[in-house]
């Protein structure tokens, strides 16, 4: 089959997409596949568009290491010859098109808001994923909460702000501050007091301009992948220092992770069921994963669903799949085999 894994694109999380299409593109390989990795932002003018798929270039020999800090999003736009004019990069939507389905490695705003997906169904072009509709529903956070309190699903209380909104609602310490429409945990922020939180605020509207007020829920920490609406395995995610941030999730040792989570067998089913009653309140397909905190209480509650989430060997999903009896190469697989059926 003919695939192309596309990655990178100018999000802060562009280095953890890399990452991710690295390793899907690997595992293709070695299933025979006839595959290629794209950077969608830089795109590719090295060669002929007809025998792309037939070259023996290692297309992964340049990805595939995560920064401890955000990638410089200025210099990587700086190398395209054709300025911004477009998100797709030189020949990216023609080799697309010549696929049988793009592998979806992208993380962050522009990979999982809806409007890579929406593009690529004008153009019939087939992916692996979610839908547009559903992107956009879970990639802002604000939104996805309103679903998720109209559908009985367990979620901190909170309230979204705008910049230069008034706030009218009372904040309660310890508070989460967070990007509406993010990931990797880039621009979360735990607030303590009214000083940590005018400062979070501040530093998360560089990122947005929209920012979610949430309660702080202090306990343990999991996550629960669903494919095909059948939830995997439950995991628990244990940072040796501060909470799950982007150092914690992409830095091999930065946290315990441990699966199946040791859980009562029936919290674990009550998670599991929460995370496919998320699955359908934001239409969801395919695959995807969902965030949780567990009080002190042993309450659960959903933080958010992620539409692609991380591939990288330090990341969830492949760890939840692998505990189900699923190798990584048999996880890339199976997400093509119910993205073709979508």
């Amino acid at each position: 089959m003919k695939v192309v894994v596309l990655a990178g694109g100018i999000s802060p999380e562009r280095d953890v997409s890399l990452c991710s299409g690295m390793m899907i593109y690997r595992a293709l390989k070695s299933r025979g596949h006839q595959a290629v990795l794209l950077d969608v932002y830089l795109g590719y003018t090295d060669g002929e568009l007809e025998s792309i798929f037939e070259s023996e270039k290692d297309w992964a020999a340049d990805a595939g290491r995560i920064q401890e800090t955000n990638p410089d999003i200025e210099k990587i736009k700086a190398m395209r010859p054709d300025g911004e004019r477009s998100f797709f990069g030189p020949n990216v939507l023609e080799i697309c098109m010549r696929a049988d389905i793009v592998f979806l490695g992208l993380h962050g705003e522009n990979g999982e808001n809806g409007k890579v997906q929406a593009a690529f169904d004008l153009l019939g072009i087939r992916y692996t994923g979610t839908d547009y509709v559903s992107s956009a529903l879970a990639m802002d956070k604000a939104l996805a909460k309103e679903l998720f309190r109209q559908n009985h699903i367990p979620t901190p209380d909170g309230f979204s702000l705008k910049r230069g909104e008034s706030e009218t609602q009372e904040v309660f310490y310890p508070c989460v501050v967070k990007v509406c429409s993010g990931g990797s945990s880039v621009g979360v922020y735990i607030c303590k007091n009214e000083r940590e939180y005018e400062t979070a605020k501040r530093e998360a509207f560089r990122y947005d301009k929209e920012i979610l007020v949430e309660r702080y829920i202090q306990g343990r920490e999991f996550s629960v992948g669903v494919i095909d609406g059948r939830a995997l395995p439950v995991i628990e995610i244990a940072p040796l220092e501060g909470f799950y941030d982007y150092k914690n999730k992409y830095q091999a040792g930065s946290t315990i992770e441990t699966c199946p989570a040791e859980l009562p067998q029936d919290m674990s089913r009550r998670m599991q069921e929460i995370a496919e009653a998320v699955f359908r309140a934001l239409r969801l397909k395919v695959y995807a994963r969902m965030d949780f905190m567990m009080s002190k209480a042993g309450k659960p509650y959903c933080l958010e669903a992620n539409t692609l989430p991380g591939m990288t060997p330090t990341s969830l999903i492949p760890q939840e799949a692998k505990a189900a009896g699923m190798s990584f190469e048999d996880l890339c697989e199976r997400l093509i085999e119910v993205s073709l059926r979508k």
